[in-house]
């Protein structure tokens, strides 16, 4: 069998990487790709780049952003008292789509998962205790999946924790675990405003 070219075949290695594409997606970008004009690959290349260079982490909540403080962390009309714990930034977006939650978030990029060789500090977890001292309702929106109650779970225990080594923590902090209308083993991103919506009004105490 004849090989693709060398540039070819490393577009599709790197393409492969990404989640969801298998080989043959792949190789259908990479040609996709080929055909199209020099100027619209260079017009890519530079979007690329610039996902990097152009963006920030929120120094407060972690989300993705072009400034730091990002836009929710920075706007003084947001519930202070209320702070949503998320997996990924793809959640923070689909729980704004659905215009029922007001207060802040803290994205941890990720969830423990001892078979992927994540644990607690892979994530943004740790530095989530110093934002409790003015939280009355902290809610615990990570994934309906295993990996995601094992980081419900460690959470739960982690603000224990601290509070029994007399951290800064809001005494009367209430933690409540999103509830009623995510399907176990479903994703946040995918979940539609509805869900989300009965999701957060139905969630339970921890």
């Amino acid at each position: 069998m004849m090989k693709l070219p060398r540039a070819v075949r490393q577009l599709i290695d790197s393409f492969e990487k990404l989640p969801g594409l298998g080989p043959k997606s792949a190789q259908r970008l990479v040609f996709y790709l080929l055909h199209n004009p020099e100027a619209e690959l260079k017009e890519f290349s530079e979007r690329l780049l610039a996902l990097k260079r152009d963006t920030v982490l929120c120094h407060e909540c972690h989300h993705v952003s072009d400034h730091d403080p990002c836009e929710i962390c920075g706007d003084v009309n947001r519930d202070q008292s209320l702070l949503c714990v998320v997996e990924q930034p793809l959640d923070v977006q689909a729980i704004e789509g659905s215009g029922v939650f007001e207060g802040l978030y803290h994205v941890l990029h990720g969830s423990i998962s001892p078979l992927n060789n994540i644990g607690p500090d892979q994530l943004y977890l740790h530095d989530l205790v110093k934002r409790l001292s003015g939280v009355d309702e902290l809610i615990i929106a990570t994934n309906p999946t295993m990996e995601g109650e094992a980081t419900a779970l460690y959470i739960t225990e982690y603000i224990a924790q601290a509070k029994d080594r007399g951290q800064n923590i809001n005494s009367g902090l209430k933690i409540t675990r999103i509830g009623h209308g995510l399907p176990v083993g479903a994703d946040i991103e995918y979940a539609d405003g509805v869900t989300l919506k009965r999701a957060l009004e139905g969630r339970r105490a921890v």
